[in-house]
């Protein structure tokens, strides 16, 4: 089996040849093999072998220990890095992840024991190009299953995160579970809850992020998985929308059938994606038809919650919490005054934010006139006209004789209000403009405008499009 050339194939196939030079066994093993098998470029090398943490080491000198306590030792270079493991069986798994103790092995058969699932539990041969499968994983492979190696209810048992991770490989690779193992995971499903924010994060944001968004989450669905770790979610399912709006039907088809539309997303775009609907099953309510009032600005602080609890970054709670409560503005993108659209335009992201809309009407009305508006609107208007450089600063305004305070930022805004809608050029006209509006430092009153600047209404007005009329067939 011919390995690709790519820097961690390359430092894999090298680390190979110098532990089997030094008297070692040695094979790639896990996800790399099973990606050969199945034809797919691995990202990342695993090595097994019977070489004990210290031997290895002192083959690589400028290794790592990174679990050196369970065998395992990452070989590192600028371009790859490739992680060594001793053949090991694992006894006593306290945590629900972790075994309490672990016993070097020098038989490959007693290291696959240990492992999670069949597919993931072959071993190549780099020498020979032969493959050891002690666990009938090529034929699981060939006929799309993933099956626990041994028993399901031991292995979730010892590494509850084996439930999830069953979930992503099934809906990456596009395989099904396997009968006795998917009933393991319904029967003990609750047990997920014992693992870390941060390992659970990871797993879901992989399962967005891998290719196959929607396959994986009807699977954590089907198997009570969803429930556990995003019960918001879970509550989208039976919430109905205006048939006229969202033909598709309930609040969980419509995101499913977005998540199965992304195509590469970043991660803050499918979190975005998965809750900006969050708000809708805790607003729902009927009048004279189905409403969801404020659902962007609940759905917000609903995500900034579940994201906080499953130890996202600052950055990403920020960014999906705009993603979720702003996602609504576009239906009145194509009223906007100029000011308040540039404004929009250059939200920080906002490319997320146009796809979010765009896969947001494909999976209900399939009207994208906004979308198109907003998007030829990015594509003609020069960064220097949505964010122009300020014709005035506080230092004008002091200068001008004006106090420095909180009125500074309210000025500078209104200021670049009129900027922005072509009302003035200069930083002549700009201070103008400020001694027409704002009390000049004597305490007269500020003369009239001739080009009045008024407050945008369009910007400030409610964003739920259930709750307008006219703006109903943008959303």
């Amino acid at each position: 089996m011919k390995l690709p050339e790519s820097p961690p194939a390359q430092l894999a196939r090298n680390v190979v040849a110098r532990l089997k030079r030094a008297g070692h066994q040695a094979y790639l093993v896990g996800g790399c093999v099973r990606d050969l098998l199945l034809g797919i470029e691995p990202v990342d090398f695993d090595v097994a072998t019977d070489a004990v943490p210290a031997q290895v080491a002192a083959l690589f000198p400028n290794s790592e220990l990174v679990g050196a306590h369970f065998g395992v030792v990452l070989v590192a270079e600028p371009e790859a890095r490739v992680e060594v493991a001793a053949f090991r069986s694992d006894h006593a798994y306290l945590d629900g992840r972790h075994p309490e103790s672990v016993r070097f092995e020098t038989d490959p058969r007693e290291d696959v024991r240990r492992r999670d699932f069949t597919v993931n539990a072959l071993l190549l041969d780099l020498d020979g190009g032969s493959v050891l499968d002690f666990v009938d994983g090529r034929r699981d492979l060939t006929e799309g299953v993933i099956r626990t190696v041994g028993t399901p209810a031991d292995r979730f048992a010892e590494d509850h995160l084996r439930m999830l991770r069953a979930v992503r490989f099934a809906a990456r690779l596009g395989f099904t579970v396997e009968p006795a193992t998917f009933d393991a995971i319904q029967r003990q499903r609750s047990l997920i809850r014992r693992v870390s924010a941060e390992r659970v994060r990871d797993e879901i944001l992989l399962i967005l992020t891998e290719g196959a968004a929607r396959r994986g989450f009807e699977l954590l669905d089907e198997t009570g998985l969803l429930e556990e770790t995003l019960p918001e979610a879970a509550a989208m399912k039976g919430v109905e929308q205006p048939p006229e709006f969202h033909p598709e039907g309930d609040v969980w088809t419509h995101t499913l059938l977005m998540l199965g539309a992304m195509e590469n997303p970043t991660p803050t775009l499918a979190l975005g994606v998965l809750l900006h609907d969050a708000g809708k099953p805790p607003t729902s309510r009927v009048a004279e038809r189905i409403r969801f009032d404020g659902h962007p600005k609940i759905g917000g602080e609903m995500a900034t919650h579940i994201l906080q609890r499953l130890k996202c970054s600052n950055e990403q709670i920020n960014r999906v919490e705009e993603l979720v409560r702003c996602h609504l503005r576009f239906m009145h993108v194509q009223q906007m005054r100029p000011s308040t659209l540039k404004r929009f335009l250059r939200t920080e992201g906002f490319e997320e934010h146009l796809e979010l809309h765009r896969l947001d009407c494909l999976a209900s009305h399939g009207n994208l006139e906004n979308y198109e508006f907003a998007a030829a609107q990015l594509k003609l208007l020069p960064a220097e006209e949505l964010r122009p450089a300020p014709l005035i600063t506080g230092r004008e305004l002091i200068r001008a004789g004006y106090s420095p305070g909180p009125s500074f930022r309210k000025i500078l805004e209104f200021v670049e209000t009129a900027q922005l809608e072509s009302q003035v050029r200069s930083p002549e006209e700009a201070l103008a403009l400020v001694r027409s509006n704002f009390a000049p430092p004597d305490g007269r009153p500020p003369g009239p405008l001739s080009r009045p600047v008024r407050k945008d209404h369009v910007e400030h007005q409610g964003d739920d499009h259930e709750d307008r009329g006219s703006g109903d067939k943008f959303q």
